[in-house]
């Protein structure tokens, strides 16, 4: 019986601990254009996507990566949302950029998206966004 107490002490120990070092993730969201003539292209490449990249898009730390599209007074839009749980986003952002796979991948969705003045301005795709409200 003690060992068993012991057992159980020691695992709900491990559980606890686990519990605790576990980091709460950080959000990011973005903002683009999306070319009206493209947009077919880019929903039919999101709706196969290429199981590697999808690998290393978990392998740097992200879930519930997500995309959305909306129209706004003619113009579609493409929101993405993303929970980053590693410890290094940069770091891993470079990882991601550094892979082939994934570069193939941008070659194909990039042409897609019309770049905001800021992101295009910083030779980017995406333009940053502000979170102003959370609800856990």
């Amino acid at each position: 019986m003690r060992i068993m107490k012991t057992i159980l002490v020691l695992l709900s120990a491990a559980l606890l601990t686990d519990c605790a070092t576990q980091l709460t993730p950080q959000r990011y969201a973005w903002v683009t254009g999306l070319k009206p003539g493209k947009a077919a292209d880019y929903e039919n490449l999101h709706a196969h996507p290429w199981p590697g990249v999808n690998k290393m898009i978990k392998a740097c730390h992200i879930q519930n990566f997500s995309i959305h599209e909306r129209e706004l007074n003619g113009q579609l839009y493409l929101f993405a949302y993303l929970e980053y749980t590693g410890t290094n986003f940069d770091a891993d952002m470079k990882r991601m950029a550094a892979d082939p796979e994934t570069q193939r991948w941008w070659k194909e969705t990039d042409p897609c998206q019309s770049p905001l003045p800021d992101a295009a301005a910083k030779g980017k795709i995406w333009s940053d966004t502000k979170e102003v409200y959370f609800l856990p």
